[in-house]
């Protein structure tokens, strides 16, 4: 039986990036609980053609073969840096680019990261609304993540960590066989 497809978008073309450091940190923990193959995107994966995207026939391969990732993931973990109070406007357009069906009933674990707490809202103020539009699954446990909560672009938070741990434990409501498999097994 083959492996399930994580795809992780990280909507930041900053290398390296505390956004990529977040994503990569919950997807690699939902890859070995659940025995997901892991594929992690930022911004910079997609492309210069996105910006020039009227539609997706617009894109180069590079970035369809991005797109296409993302639609076919059996879970996403999708991140976005806090400008403003919101998500990148990059980060909008590629998301714009893919049709509401590809991402019906998909499970989304959501994550954000700011500068500070006064952004922590963006989550649930501006990331589950988007994907909410797509009636996509957003998984009830969203990550936000300050400056604070990274030592050298990595997760050094105990609160941090345990709220990814929460996120990563309601994945078995989508992914239960995976899981009971990989518990008979240890």
């Amino acid at each position: 039986m083959s492996a399930q497809k994580l795809v992780g978008l990280a909507g930041s073309f900053n290398r390296p990036s505390k956004t990529f450091a977040l994503v990569e940190n919950v997807a690699g923990l939902a890859g070995e609980r659940y025995g997901f193959d892991n594929t992690i995107y930022d911004l910079t994966d997609v492309g210069p053609s996105l910006g020039q995207a009227l539609r997706r026939d617009d894109l180069d391969s590079r970035a369809k073969a991005v797109i296409d990732d993302i639609v076919n993931a059996d879970l996403l973990v999708i991140g976005a840096p806090t400008y403003k109070g919101s998500y990148p406007g990059l980060f909008k357009h590629l998301i714009d680019l893919i049709d509401p069906h590809e991402l019906r009933a998909k499970p989304i674990i959501i994550t954000a990261t700011g500068g500070g707490d006064r952004h922590a809202l963006m989550v649930e103020h501006q990331l589950r609304p988007l994907f909410g539009f797509f009636m996509s699954h957003t998984l009830p446990t969203a990550v936000y993540a300050s400056d604070r909560d990274f030592t050298d672009y990595r997760v050094s938070s105990e609160p941090l960590s345990k709220r990814i741990g929460e996120v990563i434990g309601e994945l078995s409501a989508f992914f239960p066989i995976r899981h009971q498999v990989l518990v008979a097994a240890e």
